[in-house]
């Protein structure tokens, strides 16, 4: 495993964590910290031990953003190599073949935001807050935000959120949908390695599939969407996974899948 600056990577059994770690500048996001997290992700996504993710910031805070000191020096051209980088690792996360829980406490502004809407599933602590505060800058979101947010929360919310750099808090961001829990913030990396590990007893092939039809119909036409579906709900039926899964059900058992 690689050494990093600004990340700490743990992995307990079927479960992978990663912390964000520049806490002089609340984990604010930058070239440095972005090519490290590709890197991580690469290595994880080599992992079959790992079926899921957690990405968190930590206790106190996610994402306050991208670190306007860098930026506010940076030329035009650094700036688009910068947000191209952004993408390319929040498609990553987006795209990557197993499911990635955000685990958000505190801050999740700007980047933040956009990096918790990269991940599969979003829970918070009590503390958190949300908001694409760039307007108020003399920027929008470059990381994804006024595409991914409106898949989210819908067209309103997006407007108003992206349109008055708002700050919102946790029990509102649930309200809108923007995450699917709110905790104590003592309790959230307890709640989310138990989410964590009730995934990781699912099918590996069929999470990652599934995750593939998610996707590839979020992008897509209905109809497409839906005959990729029926492609892959086809397929999986050629692996041991579904013959395992309908076994144990039939049985009344537990059932033991082995992801092939």
């Amino acid at each position: 495993m690689l050494e990093f600056k600004n990340l700490i990577y743990q992995k307990e059994a079927n479960i992978g964590i990663i912390t964000l770690n520049r806490p002089q500048v609340f984990n604010a996001t930058n070239s440095e910290l972005l090519g490290e997290l590709a890197e991580l992700l690469d290595e994880i996504a080599e992992d079959e031990e790992v079926r899921v993710l957690i990405l968190t910031g930590g206790e106190k805070v996610f994402v306050a953003g991208g670190d306007i000191q860098y930026m506010s020096q940076a030329t035009p051209l650094e700036m688009e190599r910068f947000i191209a980088l952004g993408h390319k690792v929040y498609d990553r996360i987006a795209d990557f073949d197993k499911p990635v829980i955000a685990a958000i406490a505190g801050m999740a502004l700007g980047g933040g935001c956009e990096l918790a809407l990269a991940c599969d599933i979003r829970i918070a602590a009590d503390n958190a807050r949300f908001g694409q505060p760039e307007i108020n800058l003399g920027i929008i979101p470059g990381a994804g935000g006024t595409q991914r947010l409106s898949r989210v929360v819908g067209s309103g919310w997006v407007n108003y959120l992206i349109m008055t750099g708002k700050i919102i808090k946790a029990d509102l961001a649930l309200k809108i949908g923007l995450v699917t829990e709110i905790l104590p913030a003592e309790q959230l990396m307890t709640r989310a390695g138990e989410l964590a590990r009730e995934l990781a007893a699912k099918s590996p092939v069929a999470m990652r599939l599934a995750k593939s039809c998610l996707n590839n119909g979020a992008n897509g036409s209905l109809s497409s969407g839906l005959l990729y579906e029926q492609k892959v709900w086809a397929l999986l039926f050629a692996t041991e996974d579904q013959k395992e899964g309908m076994a144990a059900f039939l049985e009344k058992r537990k059932p033991e899948f082995k992801g092939q």
